[in-house]
């Protein structure tokens, strides 16, 4: 018996290699059945799925367009092939990757994850764990997600810190001031400006570049 579905509002897109032809072979309607059963699953397991799209060059705009919470690929060993499609479209926004194959080649597993794909399904898709897959998937990608903020603020701060002290260095030689005299006064203009520190130190830069 399934457990009951909990509401989720998360908004997914499932990507599968190819749409159907006007006469699919075999395996378009083995991949065809993969991707309703995988649809069914999830919408068990309570998720709104909004929309099937091919994994072709039109991907990024659908997705933009949609603008859904993550998205689910279902493939074989097509998966390499529309995971660029993939990447691509969650480039300039990132979100969430979970994939679902059946392909026993496991080489493509480590590019899959350095290319953003937030967890990798190598059985298929496991009707009744489906829900497990895609909170860790959430869960990892909010935490690298944490993690890419707390980096770019580090960086960002010590690039800020960097232009601060060459700011100082220039009223110190130019004004003769101590380094604690050059600091209040960048303070100071921050302050009577209600403006970053950084952002005065920068224009001080920029107009000593100017002047020479």
């Amino acid at each position: 018996m399934k457990a009951e579905a909990r509401p989720n509002h998360l908004r997914l897109v499932i990507v599968l290699p190819v749409a159907l032809s006007a006469e699919p072979d075999e395996a378009e309607v083995a991949e065809a059945e993969r991707t309703r059963v995988l649809r069914i699953a999830l919408l068990e397991a309570g998720y709104n799925v909004v929309a099937t799209l091919p994994g072709d060059r039109f991907l990024p705009e659908r997705i933009a367009q949609i603008q859904p919470d993550m998205i689910v690929v279902d493939a074989e060993s097509q998966g390499r092939d529309i995971l660029e499609h993939v990447v691509m479209a969650t480039r300039d926004e990132r979100r969430p990757i979970v994939m679902f194959s059946d392909d026993e080649d496991t080489s493509h597993v480590r590019r899959a994850i350095a290319a953003g794909v937030s967890a990798y399904v190598a059985a298929g898709v496991p009707s009744d764990h489906v829900r497990p897959v895609i909170e860790v998937a959430m869960a990892r990608f909010e935490h690298e997600e944490q993690l890419r903020r707390e980096l770019a603020d580090a960086r960002s701060q010590l690039e800020e810190r960097k232009v601060v002290d060459r700011a100082k260095g220039l009223l110190m030689s130019r004004q003769g001031l101590s380094e604690q005299e050059a600091y209040a006064r960048l303070r100071k203009a921050a302050m009577d400006k209600g403006i970053r520190l950084a952002e005065v130190a920068q224009r001080l830069i920029d107009a000593a570049d100017l002047l020479g």
